[in-house]
């Protein structure tokens, strides 16, 4: 059966829904995604495994050759919600104006998938001397767990790996951790005429977003690094909720918070450095304070700017490569031992927006640079 041609498979893999979602009203499986990709794989003559993650929630590893080393091209097959009121369109059908493509997806990043396909098919007549190995994601853009499941199953997957996030088509070769935290403060009520019947949760919270401010002034003075745009680590307060009444002491009290450490930085020491300073403060209150991640955090992410890698991609590229604010899932196949950098062809600035496109002057180059990626990992021609 002949595969869809680039832009049929831009639209098929768009109009499968696939958002992965904290709230559970809005999550979706992405198991059609995965099975789709399998099909078209399957066809060129990739040996497909589906490892399932959760209910209707799956990763797709997807290997062409054999032996050790050789290349992993990555991405995530879920997507963030939409509010489709905002859109010019369907956002589930492709549609080409302006000389781009449009669709939920096109740019984050569904079609990394097509592009990888086109570059590989004129291809896969040659000897490979090493595999190649696709892999898709579930969950990306929540949990990660797909990306989090594969780097607990401990298997290795390839001498390096691109993930074909938004870039411009410019190599990523740093990125901060994302940490979304919350502080559960747990006072005791009582009629606010008189403080001593009860313990404010509130006026707790206030103290412990001193400690916090005064953390992050400490861990910004510490480290930083000129290659972000924004150099230091930060540390942004979310959402509060607190109290009931203007006449009530307020009895429990909940912050939550968005921690973004540099390359460097240990989560799992800020966390400390945090409960730190929150237990003296319960005892000083005599209030309860529960602190906790809202969800596993993303490491900090680097590749060393000398790896082959990241030359390799500097010169094909014509690029230096860069940081960025935004989490990927490089962390965790740095974790299974690839040289890893992000590298795609959508633009980072309509990510997560109504209209999300993929510029079609992107198509071509993405093209010949994945070629060139592949012959120089896979190929036995290669040097």
């Amino acid at each position: 059966m002949p595969l869809p041609s680039l832009k049929q498979q831009f639209a098929e893999l768009i109009a499968l829904p696939s958002v992965s979602c904290t709230q559970a009203s809005l999550d979706q499986p992405n198991r059609p995604v995965i099975e789709r990709l399998a099909n078209w794989l399957g066809e060129l003559g990739f040996a497909c495994e589906i490892q399932d993650v959760a209910p209707g929630k799956a990763n797709l590893l997807a290997t062409y050759g054999s032996g050790p080393g050789g290349l992993v091209l990555a991405g995530h097959s879920d997507t963030v919600p939409f509010d489709a009121a905002l859109w010019r369109g369907d956002p589930l059908a492709l549609r080409e104006a302006d000389d781009r493509w449009y669709g939920l997806g096109s740019c984050d990043m569904k079609g990394f998938f097509p592009l990888i396909i086109e570059a590989v098919r004129p291809l896969l007549e040659q000897p490979f001397r090493q595999p190649l190995l696709i892999l898709a994601t579930c969950d990306e853009e929540s949990s990660m767990s797909g990306a989090r499941a594969l780097a607990a199953a401990g298997r290795p997957l390839g001498r390096a790996a691109v993930i074909g996030e938004p870039t411009g088509l410019k190599p990523i070769r740093l990125h901060k951790g994302v940490l979304m935290e919350r502080i559960d403060i747990h006072g005791q009520s009582g009629h606010s005429s008189d403080p001593s019947l009860g313990r404010s949760a509130l006026e707790a919270m206030h103290a412990a977003i001193g400690e916090l401010l005064t953390l992050r002034g400490q861990w910004q003075k510490e480290f930083n690094n000129p290659l972000f745009n924004v150099p230091q680590p930060t540390l942004n307060l979310g959402c509060i909720h607190g109290g009931d009444n203007p006449n009530r002491i307020c009895g429990q009290c909940a912050l939550e918070f968005d921690l973004r450490p540099l390359p460097g930085m240990d989560p799992e020491q800020l966390r400390a450095a945090i409960r730190g300073k929150l237990q003296p403060l319960a005892e000083q209150r005599g209030v309860r304070i529960d602190y906790g991640p809202l969800f596993p955090g993303v490491p900090p992410f680097e590749q060393a700017a000398d790896s082959e890698l990241v030359r390799l991609a500097e010169r094909l590229t014509g690029h230096s490569a860069e940081a960025v604010a935004f989490g990927t899932e490089a962390p965790y196949l740095q974790q299974l031992g690839c040289e890893t950098i992000v590298l795609g062809p959508g633009d980072i600035a309509c990510a997560h927006q109504p209209d999300e496109y993929l510029d079609l002057a992107r198509i071509a180059p993405c093209v010949e640079l994945l070629r060139g990626l592949i012959g120089h990992y896979c190929l036995q021609s290669a040097t």
